[in-house]
């Protein structure tokens, strides 16, 4: 075997070892509570990819319980080149093993053709006329470090949004509701009474309207809208995904996306309940309860990602210490996983086109 072979071999074991973390992970997302936690972690880390967050989440607590590093929870994660820029030296043997996606940039004159995209070699120029765009072609061991294994220059703090009880973050349901109505539905603040079932928020396709109970403090509409602006988002009347088969997920990944907006604010999340997650995860036929489980928190954590992006509001850290170097609040995330930037536009290769999902109405509770 060659050098190069072995490091290719050296390489794809760790990867493997990666993976079986991950499932091992996965599996222990029993409760609803253990998955209310994984969600909560994952708002503060959410410009990285749920499998590599479920990896900083095990490796960091393994590290915590060996006294390794002095809370159960990272604060701020890098790479080595990232926390040399802001004057951090990391520790040797104190980093975390994750998934680095590797990117190329593909292009084309007629981008709606699948078929005509051609990946440009590293020099390459687009041809007039040509779309550019960026997909991830592979994954390679990383690593990242929390700054609890870095040593040098001080982090300063960003402030922490601070609520009063039933209190919602300032322009919190208007960004909400301007993005519903920006995909073609109307935002109602009803009575109870008004709305299916009594719920306190319903979701109509037919109508193409959002409902949330008025009876509420702002705080809760604001969660609820959140809810409901999920299953616009993510279900729809011609759904083919794994909700159709049971729509108990797709009221876990609605709770679990308005979960994860109330934690990137600092809003309590105490009062959210999400089933037993092997339920939901073992009803689709034909499908590995860990992969159920693996792509769900995948599409919460994309959407909500997405969300968040387009509010103006004052959020919590993204857990990339990068975005210290910024003023004002921290509302704009930085780019995913591994940052790349072009003197054109690099617009994002889907992979598959996205289904629309089936009508739902939805309330608050699971």
């Amino acid at each position: 075997m060659t050098a190069t072979e072995d490091k290719q071999a050296a390489r794809q074991a760790t990867l493997d070892a990666l993976e079986e973390r991950i499932v091992r992970s996965v599996e222990e997302l029993v409760s609803g509570d253990d998955w209310r936690r994984a969600i909560e972690f994952a708002a503060r880390f959410r410009t990285r990819s749920f499998n590599n967050t479920l990896l900083i989440w095990a490796q960091h607590l393994e590290a915590y319980e060996q006294g390794r590093v002095p809370t159960p929870t990272p604060t701020w994660v890098a790479g080595f080149n990232d926390w040399r820029k802001m004057g951090r030296w990391p520790e040797k043997d104190g980093g975390y093993r994750i998934r680095g996606p590797v990117k190329a940039r593909f292009a084309s004159a007629t981008p709606r053709d699948p078929a005509s995209w051609r990946r440009l070699g590293k020099q390459e120029k687009p041809r007039p006329g040509e779309v550019v765009r960026r997909r991830i072609v592979s994954v390679v061991p990383a690593y990242v470090w929390d700054v609890s294994r870095t040593h040098g220059d001080p982090i300063p703090e960003l402030p922490r949004p601070r609520l009063l009880e039933g209190e919602a973050p300032a322009g919190l349901w208007e960004g909400l509701a301007e993005q519903a109505e920006s995909l073609g539905f109307e935002v109602l603040r009803m009575p109870r009474e008004s709305i299916d079932r009594h719920a306190n928020g319903c979701t109509d396709f037919e109508t193409r309207q959002v409902m949330v109970s008025a009876d509420m403090d702002p705080a809760a509409r604001a969660k609820t809208l959140a809810h409901e602006l999920a299953h616009v988002r993510l279900d729809g009347p011609n759904q083919q995904d794994d909700a159709r088969q049971h729509r108990g997920i797709s009221e876990v990944r609605a709770e679990s996306v308005a979960l994860m907006i109330a934690a990137a604010h600092g809003m309590d999340t105490s009062d959210y309940t999400i089933p037993y997650v092997a339920g939901w995860a073992s009803s689709v036929d034909g499908k590995d309860p860990v992969a159920v489980i693996r792509a769900t928190g995948e599409q919460v954590r994309s959407t909500t990602f997405d969300i968040l992006d387009k509010l103006d509001t004052a959020q919590l850290s993204n857990g990339n210490p990068l975005s210290l170097r910024t003023t004002g609040p921290e509302h704009t995330p930085q780019a995913q996983e591994t940052p790349q930037r072009a003197p054109y536009r690099v617009e994002p290769l889907p992979e598959r086109e996205t289904p629309a999902a089936a009508p739902v109405g939805s309330g608050r509770g699971l």
